[in-house]
């Protein structure tokens, strides 16, 4: 199955620049030929290519199918990224994959990386989310400042997953499915104590992920991946 990202599909028949050129340039489909569009908030379109000119790719859809949801509730993983981009590149698509609805990155005390383009990792979740042939597409924030984020009023179970001392229950045996959640995951040098302290001010409970030592990207999968357990129909 060819799958498209077309955000605009209610409003506009034409594919985006990008997956205009794949459509036509790479897989050298053309008028007549029948694909499936997702627009990434939750619905499929049965489609056929009804005019290809030059980089216009122009469609006439013909069934909408809504995908039922997958999990529970809204899925939010905070986490500060890490110095080698690959690494976050490499959580945003396997989250993706997993299933989950927002990422925000965090600009902690210790970051190792204080700016962060998401151009990128907006592609890589566009691209994780069609070859997991899922019809809604992640969330993905730009770079906030760790104190501004505390400023919100986030709704649900609130954690925040850190290595300092002290017991922490472990975050799957704290998980309710009937709430939103949101997970944070600090850098390399983990979250301040401040920080930890003001989180916990706002309502933000101290989780453990296991006796294991993690990285961050790894931390955050997991992150992730027990929300998503946790609140899967």
């Amino acid at each position: 199955m060819h799958l498209f990202y077309t955000p605009d599909i209610s409003v506009s028949p034409d594919l985006p620049e990008e997956e205009a050129g794949h459509c036509l340039r790479v897989l050298r489909l053309g008028v007549g030929d029948e694909i499936t569009l997702t627009d990434g908030k939750g619905q499929f379109c049965r489609a056929v290519i009804s005019a290809a000119t030059g980089k216009r790719c122009q469609v006439k859809v013909t069934q909408t199918i809504v995908q039922e949801p997958l999990w529970k509730g809204h899925l939010h993983l905070a986490m500060a990224p890490t110095k080698n981009m690959d690494r976050v590149e490499w959580f945003a698509e396997k989250a993706t994959e997993i299933g989950f609805d927002e990422l925000s990155f965090l600009n902690c005390r210790f970051s190792e990386r204080k700016v962060i383009k998401t151009e990128r990792v907006e592609k890589i979740v566009v691209s994780a989310m069609k070859q997991s042939l899922k019809a809604r597409k992640p969330l993905v924030n730009e770079m906030t400042d760790f104190v501004r984020f505390m400023e919100r009023d986030w709704p649900g179970q609130k954690f925040i997953c850190h290595c300092h001392e002290g017991e922490k229950p472990l975050l799957r045996e704290l998980m309710d499915p009937g709430e939103d959640a949101l997970v944070l995951v600090g850098p390399e040098g983990d979250f301040s104590p401040e920080e930890v302290a003001l989180a916990e001010s706002k309502g933000f409970r101290a989780v453990s992920l296991g006796r294991s030592r993690l990285r961050t990207e790894t931390a955050a999968l997991v992150g992730v991946h027990l929300m998503n357990l946790a609140h899967s129909i």
